[in-house]
């Protein structure tokens, strides 16, 4: 399988219809945890998945390779001989799926445990000794352009050239600091290069450091285990994943977009855990003892013993923090002052508003509303929680009292969520109908509808895609598409066009001494446009095409990607007045072409590609200064876009600003989202697009709300 460069996290599209007729499992003599996790996982493939593909020797082989690739992805640990001895159990793994012993993961799991330990003994001596910059030679960084270490001596030699690399960038960095300092305080001694050498060995190893506690500390057997499961789930398509217990929660809090916790933000900074900021109203805003820039030192669960949490990365932190409600976490805590204590806080609901809809009024040719959403949230635990559709109407109707003259939905980046909010969402731009057509593994396609015959909002619409969109945000943008209702900018959207659902496993299994399983989200329909096409691995294509500097990410990069397909149209009435997509595109492509920021963005682009297919990299100094320098003029053209982007003037409503105006905090986060927005070269173009429809299809409300 071609290895993904960015991998992101698409967001679930919930369904309500749909159970699988799994029977509880009942053992007398109850296999392990991890048998009962594997036998489950294998029936629930089989039986429930939307397009299952044999689990024989080939798919076996498949998961074999996908899962080495995960715990060694830059082949820096294994043995050509290890991967080559563990062949013979490569393919085991659909026989372990219908309960045979696991001897793959057992057998994958003793080498890799034993290679890191080996390899956390091979960095440390190669830095400490300096490194001789001033040989020619070359290291690879691609893994696919390599293979797996010969022997104990290839590995290590692959590990000397790679922390030569990471040294050789550190030390670079470290001169350049020099120099720019020597410049501006000539009379102040500098340090000399062996200094610096040294001083970037020590980072480097620092790094390595944490990064080997990890692996030797925190990656522990039920980590890797969880890995292989994903191995196994992903293989029959990338959207279909295990969630251990922990992992489960966290996907469910952030699809409610609410948790249990003690109401801090955290930052990792030099290897601790540091507090960012204490949310307002939350349960460490009420006790009062939490500080910014307070240093976690410890965590213990009530009167149990605490874990030093010093190298953790910030998510480890967060899962061992949080916890239910009511129950009370144990904090050791240096302050800021140097100062080290005990605070006990009681975990109560924390509520992660910035994850939720918010707008802002663009003040220009038009005076025009903006409204960004991040995701696609529904609370499916709490029928009072937040849903993104009520939230999204609610913002419309602040919108519309400002007397706005056209809205942009900005769906950039957000990768989905709830079906059931899509459908609704949809519905606040349109009279009735089809919204997205849903087919199950049988049986005929359902249609999706929206029965409300009102309209919220009739007036002008635009929304903002790109690569990352995915899902929910590309049934959204798609029925605008079809309906003909709002003009689409931006890229083609990421291509995912499967529904799942997510299955708890304890549902399954009746022994409560096995301890939580955890669920798998599950591929179980697959989604249609309303013209009958699918999203799946073509995703939308926008009507006004903006170059995206993110590439290599969409679903089709994915070897287990579903395939496209289209099913019958179904009925459907357009817009009583289609948006001019033609005359919109062609005055767009116009403006783009005579654009310096749009030349210099798609340069950038080209040159960002171009870095990306270079194979092998200089340890020689002056060559790797040579190239740098080189890459850096090239990408400092990007850093100049926005110089050539016009600044946007937008602001708050104000009613969001008296909202906010009790908490500093959240206040500072919003002039930085503002500000973010403010030299936006999309969403300037988006402006541009507005305006023009605006002329174009609703002449009569120039300078006049859009309160249709």
């Amino acid at each position: 399988m071609r290895r993904m460069k960015v991998i992101i996290p698409v967001a679930l599209l919930t369904i309500s219809m749909g159970v699988l007729a799994f029977s509880k499992l009942h053992k007398e003599d109850p296999p392990g945890r991890y048998e009962v996790i594997m036998g489950l996982v294998g029936q629930i493939l089989t039986q429930g998945h939307y397009q299952p593909k044999e689990i024989n020797d080939a798919y076996s082989k498949e998961v074999f390779d996908k899962y080495l690739k995960s715990l060694d992805s830059e082949k820096k640990f294994f043995l050509k001989s290890d991967v080559d001895g563990l062949k013979s159990v490569s393919t085991h793994i659909d026989d372990e799926l219908q309960g045979a012993p696991l001897d793959c993961f057992n057998g994958i799991n003793t080498i890799i445990k034993q290679r890191v330990t080996e390899a956390a003994s091979i960095y440390p001596e190669l830095l400490s000794k300096p490194f001789d910059f001033s040989k020619e030679e070359k290291v690879v960084l691609d893994p696919d352009k390599v293979d797996f270490p010969a022997n104990a001596e290839e590995r290590r030699e692959a590990w000397r050239k790679v922390l030569k690399y990471r040294t050789l960038e550190k030390f670079t960095e470290l001169q350049e600091t020099r120099d720019k300092a020597a410049k501006d305080k000539p009379a102040e001694k500098a340090k000399t290069d062996t200094d610096l050498e040294a001083e970037a060995r020590a980072k480097v190893k620092t790094v390595y450091d944490r990064y080997f506690d990890r692996l030797k500390n925190r990656q522990d057997d039920n980590e890797r285990f969880s890995m292989f499961i994903n191995a196994i789930t992903t293989t029959m398509d990338p959207h279909t994943d295990f969630f251990p217990p922990a992992e489960k929660r966290a996907f469910e809090e952030q699809m409610a977009g609410k948790f249990f916790g003690i109401g801090a933000q955290l930052k990792e900074e030099d290897g601790k855990i540091k507090i960012a900021n204490v949310v307002t109203g939350s349960a460490s805003w009420k006790d009062g003892r939490l500080k910014a820039n307070d240093a976690i030192l410890k965590v213990a669960q009530g009167d149990k013993e605490p874990v030093d949490i010093t190298g953790y990365a910030v998510e480890d932190a967060v899962k061992i923090i949080r916890g239910s409600k009511g129950s009370i976490v144990k904090l050791t805590v240096k302050s800021v002052d140097g100062t080290v204590k005990v605070i006990d806080i009681t975990r109560d609901e924390v509520v992660l508003d910035d994850t939720f809809a918010k707008s802002a009024i663009i003040n220009g040719q038009h005076k025009l509303g903006y409204i960004y959403l991040p995701e696609f949230y529904a609370d499916f635990n709490d029928r009072n929680g937040a849903r993104c559709a009520e939230d999204v109407a609610k913002e419309i109707t602040k919108l519309k009292a400002e007397n706005v003259e056209g809205i942009i939905l900005d769906l950039r980046f957000n990768g989905g969520g709830s079906l059931q909010d899509v459908v609704q969402m949809a519905g606040l731009f349109i009279p009735e109908g089809p919204i997205v057509q849903v087919k199950s593994r049988s049986g005929d396609p359902m249609i999706l509808r929206d029965r409300d015959k009102s309209v919220q909002y009739g007036g002008p619409l635009a929304i903002m895609v790109n690569e990352y969109s995915a899902s929910a945000s590309e049934i959204m943008a798609a029925a605008m598409q079809d309906y003909k209702r709002a003009v689409i900018i931006g890229s083609n959207t990421f291509g995912k066009g499967t529904v799942q659902r997510m299955l708890n496993l304890d549902d399954f299994y009746s022994n409560k001494e096995i301890g939580a399983l955890g669920a798998i989200k599950l591929t179980q329909q697959k989604f249609y446009r309303a013209n009958g096409g699918s999203t799946q691995l073509k995703g939308v294509a926008s009507d006004i095409q903006l170059p995206d500097p993110y590439y290599e990410v969409a679903e089709r990069k994915d070897d287990d990607a579903l395939a496209w397909d289209e099913i019958p149209k179904a009925s459907f009435t357009p817009w009583y007045e289609p948006v001019p997509v033609e005359a919109l595109k062609k005055n767009s492509e116009k403006r783009m072409a005579s654009s310096e920021a749009f030349k210099m963005m798609n340069d950038n682009i080209s040159t960002l590609k171009k870095l990306e297919g270079q194979e092998s990299y200089s340890l020689n100094i002056q060559t790797y200064k040579t190239e740098q320098k080189t890459n850096s003029n090239a990408l400092k053209r990007y850093d100049a876009v926005n110089d050539k982007v016009k600044e946007l003037n937008i602001a708050s409503l104000k009613v969001d600003l008296d909202r906010l105006s009790s908490d500093s905090a959240k206040l500072a986060r919003n002039k930085d989202w503002l500000k973010f927005r403010q030299k936006d070269i999309y969403l300037d173009e988006a402006v541009n697009v507005m305006n023009d429809l605006i002329a174009l299809s609703y002449p009569k409300l120039q300078g006049k709300p859009a309160n249709k």
